[in-house]
């Protein structure tokens, strides 16, 4: 095991203890250890990224009190810290939170405290159930932005649409008793919401134009290209809704099936414009699940000459978010609902059920 420790003048005094407390039990990794003035964001930020990026398992953070070290550990991804200056904290932080990382205050705990801390964090096992549900929420908040806007960048960007009509309808198409033509209708019209936000920064050209009272200067689209392609069956749901806005796109079709001995998705068909490379694609699947079927669409754009792909769905968990960003991280995911997590059959919770079946009244 490898264990990211760090600290502040502050949490100087503190060292020896942790490194003592670790010796035949890990390998220390060094993010700073200073007994001079330091700023504790600097070392809680080499630390946790050491955790997040997987060069460590865990770290310990020391300042005066271990409560700046967790607010700044915690703007990490990936990372669980918090400031636990006695036993009890540091158990119940391990069992119902799963900390990562553990916060020491070198002014609080004696160095014989802290070890003991140490010991009861590390001999304590995460009790998942409730809290996994509970920390998959966090871990869901924290792959999200709550907001449509953002510059483009190399990451791709998770964006949950949290307009007040998207969020009506999404509770609509959540609920049992919507009949077949109705959940149909509100996939389309969610669909239409979410694409007439996504294109919100499409570029403009002005041009002139006569009115039946006088010339004028408007604007067009500056000739940019999109294309949606739906992944059968359930994506056909959001297609016209989606044209209705931007009827100008190309649609391509891609057809998926699961291996059952492998479980991994295979192609059955994938039919794409020819200019697919030209493109702004928009990949439609309204459910986000496991995320295979969804990144191996978007594998199938990229082999077939498309440069920009994004994702667009209803409903994501993380799980699926996590397996589409690990297979494209340059993808934008577009969401209207970031759930809890998947349960034992893979199903998104609380979800909606199979969207292919409601759309199509198969179930």
């Amino acid at each position: 095991m490898i264990v990211a420790v760090g600290c502040d003048h502050a949490g100087f005094a503190l060292k020896s203890a942790v490194r003592e407390f670790f010796e035949g039990k890990a390998e220390v990794l060094d993010c700073g250890l200073t007994e001079t003035p330091a700023d504790y964001p600097d070392v809680a930020f080499a630390a946790a990224k050491a955790v997040s990026e997987g060069r460590a398992e865990i770290g310990v953070l020391m300042c005066g009190t271990g409560i700046g070290m967790s607010v700044a550990a915690n703007k990490i991804k990936g990372i669980r810290a918090a400031a636990c200056n006695d036993a009890e904290s540091a158990r119940l932080g391990k069992a119902h939170n799963n900390l990562n990382v553990i916060c020491l205050g070198g002014r609080v705990v004696s160095p014989d405290q802290a070890k003991a801390i140490l010991d009861v964090w590390l001999a304590t096992s995460f009790e998942g159930g409730r809290h996994l549900a509970r920390v998959n929420k966090i871990a869901a908040a924290e792959s999200s932005t709550l907001s449509t806007g953002g510059e483009e960048g190399e990451e791709g960007r998770v964006v949950v649409f949290n307009h007040p009509l998207v969020q009506h309808k999404i509770g609509m198409i959540r609920d049992k008793n919507t009949s077949v033509k109705e959940f149909r209708e509100l996939v389309q019209e969610i669909a239409g919401l979410m694409v007439y936000e996504i294109t919100r920064n499409l570029s403009l050209s002005e041009t002139s134009v006569e009115t039946p009272v006088a010339s004028t200067t408007a604007y067009t689209l500056a000739g940019k290209k999109l294309a949606v392609v739906p992944v059968l069956r359930a994506g056909l749901g959001m297609v016209d809704g989606i044209l209705q806005i931007i009827p100008n796109a190309k649609v391509g079709h891609i057809g998926l099936y699961r291996n059952p001995e492998t479980l991994d998705p295979v192609e059955y068909y994938c039919k794409l414009p020819q200019d697919i490379g030209e493109r702004d694609v928009f990949v439609l699947d309204p459910m986000l699940a496991t995320g295979g079927s969804a990144a191996a669409a978007i594998s199938l754009v990229k082999e077939r000459g498309g440069q920009k792909v994004s994702l667009v769905c209803l409903i994501a968990a993380p799980e699926g978010i996590k397996k589409v960003h690990a297979a494209h991280p340059e993808a934008d995911i577009f969401i209207a609902a970031l759930d809890s997590h998947l349960n034992d059959h893979g199903y998104i919770v609380p979800g909606l059920g199979d969207a292919g079946d409601r759309l199509f009244g198969t179930k």
